[in-house]
C-alpha cells in the first residue's frame, strides 16, 4: 500500500506544477507528443473510401485532432502554471515539428491552448489567438523526430534477424489465417505480420469517422489486427536486441534530450529556455520510450504526451522525473527509468541512458566485416563471374589476333579506299 501511496503523491505533486516538494523546483521540461486524430495515410486497393472520401485527403489532421491538441495545450498550461509565463515569451519555449501537415498543425493547435493571448498580445479584437513559431526541417534531413530511420544497414540486418526469432515465427504461425484473410479481401499483393498494421490503421481511422466497414471486418478481425499492429511496433524497436536498435534509432532523440537536460542544469540565465516542445508521431514516442526501456508495447494514441521534467534541489543537485499522458480522462502516470529511483538523479539518468545512445552512429550502422549478408554475397559472386567472363573474352581475343609463323590466321586487308579494316 505504501509504495502506491508514494507514487500517487509524487504524481500529484508534479501535476500541480513547479513545487512538488519543499526546496525542489522545476527547472526545465521536454514534452514530446503525437499528432492528433487524422485521416488514413493510405487506402488498400479494395477500400470503398479512397482519398476523395476525405475532405483534405490522406494523412491530414481532422477537426477532432485539432480539438485534442487544444485540450492538451490547456492541460500543459494548467500543469506548468507558475513555471511558464502566463503569456508567451519567446525565450522560454522552443517548438519543433516534423515536416508533415498534421504535426505542424497539431503543434499550432496545442500552442493555442498553452498560450491564449492576453490583452497586450491580441492583435485583432475578434481573434483570440496569436502566432507562435514552429520550427522544422525538410523530411529528407530529419534525423531527430522521424523513426525508423532508413539509412542504417546494421539496423536493416537486425530487422532481418528479428524475423528469424522464435517469437516472430510463433506470432506469424498463430496469425496466418488473419494475414491470409487480409490479403484476399484487400487486394494487396503481399501481407505479413509487420505490414498488416497499415490495414488496421486505415480501418481504425474510418471507424472513428463513422464510415461503414466492409462485411469481412468483424470485431474479432479488428481485435486480431490491433494485436498485430502493437506487435509491429515492438518488432521495429524491440523483440530482438532492443538496446542496439535503440542506439541506431530512438537513441538519436534521447541523446539530444540528455544533452539539453545537462545544459539546462548548469544554466543560470534568467532568459533561459524552460520548455522544448516536440511534435511528431506514434513511432517517435515509441522509439524514445523503447530507448528508455519504458515502452508499454502499445501504439501511442493520438495526442499522447511524454514529459521529461528536470528539477533542481536547494543544494544544487538535479533530478529527472518522467510522466506519460495517454488518456485525456486520466492524470498522467509516472514512468520509472529501470535501474533508478522515481525521481532519478541527473547523473544516474545520464549514466543509465548512455547505454542506449550511440557516440558514432555512422560507424555502428556499418555491417560487421564478417557479416554473411546475402545481398553482398550475391553481388560479389555476380561481379566475380563477370570478371572471369571478361578475362576469357580477352584471352580468346589475344589468341585470335596473334598470327602464327606461316601466315595462317586473320590478316589486315586493304580496302578500295586505301584504309584498313579487320
Amino acid at each position: 500500500m505504501l509504495p502506491g501511496l508514494l507514487l500517487f503523491v509524487s504524481a500529484m505533486g508534479s501535476l500541480l506544477g513547479a513545487d512538488s516538494t519543499a526546496g525542489r523546483k522545476l527547472h526545465y521540461v521536454t514534452v514530446l507528443f503525437r499528432h492528433g486524430d487524422r485521416s488514413p495515410v493510405k487506402a488498400y486497393p479494395t477500400d470503398p473510401y479512397q482519398e476523395n472520401a476525405w475532405p483534405q485527403g490522406f494523412g491530414q489532421l481532422s477537426r477532432e485532432g485539432m480539438r485534442q491538441h487544444l485540450e492538451l495545450g490547456r492541460f500543459l498550461r494548467t500543469r506548468y502554471r507558475g513555471f511558464l509565463n502566463d503569456s508567451y515569451v519567446r525565450h522560454e519555449i522552443s517548438v519543433r515539428s516534423t515536416d508533415y501537415d498534421r504535426t505542424l498543425m497539431s503543434a499550432e493547435a496545442n500552442l493555442a491552448g498553452l498560450y491564449p493571448p492576453s490583452d497586450e498580445q491580441l492583435f485583432s479584437p475578434d481573434l483570440k489567438w496569436q502566432p507562435i513559431p514552429v520550427h522544422t526541417v525538410p523530411k529528407s534531413e530529419e534525423k531527430l523526430l522521424s523513426f525508423p530511420l532508413g539509412d542504417c544497414p546494421r539496423y536493416e540486418e537486425l530487422m532481418n534477424q528479428t524475423e528469424l526469432t522464435q517469437e516472430f515465427l510463433n506470432v506469424t504461425a498463430a496469425n496466418k489465417d488473419i494475414i491470409a484473410l487480409v490479403k484476399n479481401q484487400t487486394g494487396l499483393n503481399k501481407t505479413s505480420v509487420d505490414t498488416v498494421w497499415g490495414v488496421y490503421d486505415t480501418l481504425f481511422c474510418e471507424s472513428r469517422h463513422n464510415m461503414t466497414a466492409p462485411a469481412w471486418v468483424t470485431p474479432s478481425v479488428m481485435e486480431k489486427l490491433r494485436f498485430l499492429k502493437d506487435f509491429g511496433f515492438r518488432v521495429v524497436f524491440g523483440v530482438y536486441k532492443q538496446q542496439e536498435k535503440s542506439r541506431l534509432q530512438g537513441g538519436m532523440l534521447l541523446g539530444e534530450i540528455v544533452k539539453n537536460l545537462s545544459n539546462a542544469a548548469v544554466s543560470t540565465d534568467k532568459q533561459r529556455l524552460k520548455m522544448m516542445m516536440l511534435s511528431a508521431h506514434d513511432t517517435t514516442v515509441a522509439a524514445l520510450q523503447a530507448s528508455l526501456n519504458v515502452f508499454n508495447g502499445r501504439q501511442p494514441p493520438y495526442a499522447s504526451c511524454h514529459m521529461i521534467e528536470l528539477y533542481m534541489e536547494e543544494n544544487g543537485s538535479a533530478s529527472v522525473s518522467m510522466f506519460y499522458r495517454n488518456d485525456s480522462r486520466e492524470d498522467p502516470y509516472a514512468l520509472q527509468l529501470p535501474g533508478c529511483s522515481m525521481d532519478c538523479p541527473l547523473e544516474d539518468f545520464i549514466r543509465i541512458t548512455k547505454l542506449s545512445i550511440s557516440d558514432d552512429r555512422e560507424q555502428e550502422c556499418r555491417l560487421p566485416s564478417g557479416a554473411s549478408n546475402k545481398e553482398v554475397i550475391i553481388t560479389l559472386a555476380a561481379s566475380g563471374c563477370l570478371l572471369l567472363f571478361l578475362v576469357v573474352v580477352l584471352f580468346i581475343s589475344i589468341i585470335r589476333h596473334r598470327e602464327p609463323p606461316g601466315g595462317r590466321g586473320y590478316r589486315h586487308v586493304i580496302n578500295q579506299d586505301g584504309g584498313e579494316e579487320s
